[in-house]
């Protein structure tokens, strides 16, 4: 039986999230592998046994000491939303440790988990967007100018950082400092988006050797004032339909762009690609690429409408990293 690690955890805001989905993740693997949750935050990673003991990982091979064993990982799933679990950091490191892990490579986490650089990339390949416009700490530009590109209402987010936190709808030039600030508590960068009227979506893709997978499409239907981390995670605040109440042509259609965005970004394991469709038209809006497990989560949704077994499609994606 396969040793597997869960990282867990992580030194971003979606580290509750992340834990959750590490749970929800053991629950399905533990009849099929022996597993166990590596809770990274900073310095410290570890595993915490059953009498709430902590067992420290060893950083110089990531093996697991406990009382009378070293425990070495055949591979690792990761459940990290955020950094360093989805920003390569984590990835870089396994890929030194020649550990095999379930998502991303080191690059194309690198490059999904900054939204910028992700719409930059994939402008090269026409896929249609909403305009935005970058900006550090350092070149806050006045709120006129920003009008003039990304116009009113407007998204003001964290370029890297997921679960929404950070993300400010801003409806009028006075409420634009604040909405800055806020995402600068997030991020070294900010991105400020023109907002979109229309249908938001996401769809799931997982592809493994020899077999691809596009789940259903889902729009998600918040009723707060956009899809935020309320919404997401508090049962009630919004409405998911799977398989999403749409046109076939367009869900076919949403559905051919997660695949060609996987493909571009060279992506691995379980994805999730959000757009939002505008009179018939998706428009990208970003990727994930270590998306949420927990009972609220997307993924689990689609997987569950596609009649696909969710412990089998977490084994797949793990086998295929012996394949």
């Amino acid at each position: 039986m396969r040793t597997i690690a869960i990282a867990a955890g992580g030194d971003s805001s979606e580290f509750e999230i992340s834990v959750k989905s590490a749970h929800e993740v053991e629950k399905l693997l533990s009849p099929s592998y022996n597993v166990y949750i590596i809770m990274i935050r900073g310095t410290s990673w570890y595993w915490e046994d059953q009498k709430g003991r902590y067992h420290n990982i060893d950083k110089n091979d990531f093996t697991l000491k406990t009382d009378d064993l070293r425990i070495r990982f055949d591979a690792v799933f990761i459940a990290i939303h955020g950094t360093p679990g989805e920003n390569g950091l984590l990835q870089g490191y396994f890929d030194m440790m020649k550990i095999p892990y379930s998502s991303c490579s080191a690059f194309s986490s690198a490059l999904t988990f900054n939204k910028q650089a992700t719409k930059l990339y994939l402008k090269e390949y026409g896929l249609p967007m909403a305009k935005n416009i970058l900006f550090t700490k350092e070149n806050i530009p006045d709120p006129d100018s920003v009008i003039m590109v990304a116009g009113l209402p407007c998204f003001v987010k964290p370029n890297d950082s997921g679960s929404s936190f950070g993300v400010t709808k801003v409806k009028t030039k006075d409420e634009l400092p604040a909405a800055i600030e806020t995402a600068l508590r997030e991020s070294h960068e900010v991105m400020i988006e023109a907002f979109m009227d229309g249908r938001e979506v996401a769809c799931g893709v997982v592809k493994v050797k020899g077999k691809s997978i596009v789940l259903p499409v889902t729009e998600i239907i918040s009723k707060n004032e956009f899809f935020d981390y309320e919404a997401k995670y508090t049962p009630g605040k919004s409405d998911e339909v799977t398989p999403a109440d749409m046109p076939s042509e367009i869900t076919n259609e949403i559905q051919d762009l997660s695949s060609q965005v996987y493909d571009i970004l060279n992506c691995k394991g379980i994805v999730r690609v959000d757009f939002i469709v505008v009179k018939s038209k998706p428009y990208f809006l970003e990727i994930n690429t270590v998306p949420g497990m927990t009972g609220e989560s997307l993924i689990p949704k689609q997987a569950e409408a596609a009649g696909i077994d969710l412990a089998e499609l977490y084994s797949m994606v793990i086998e295929d990293l012996f394949v």
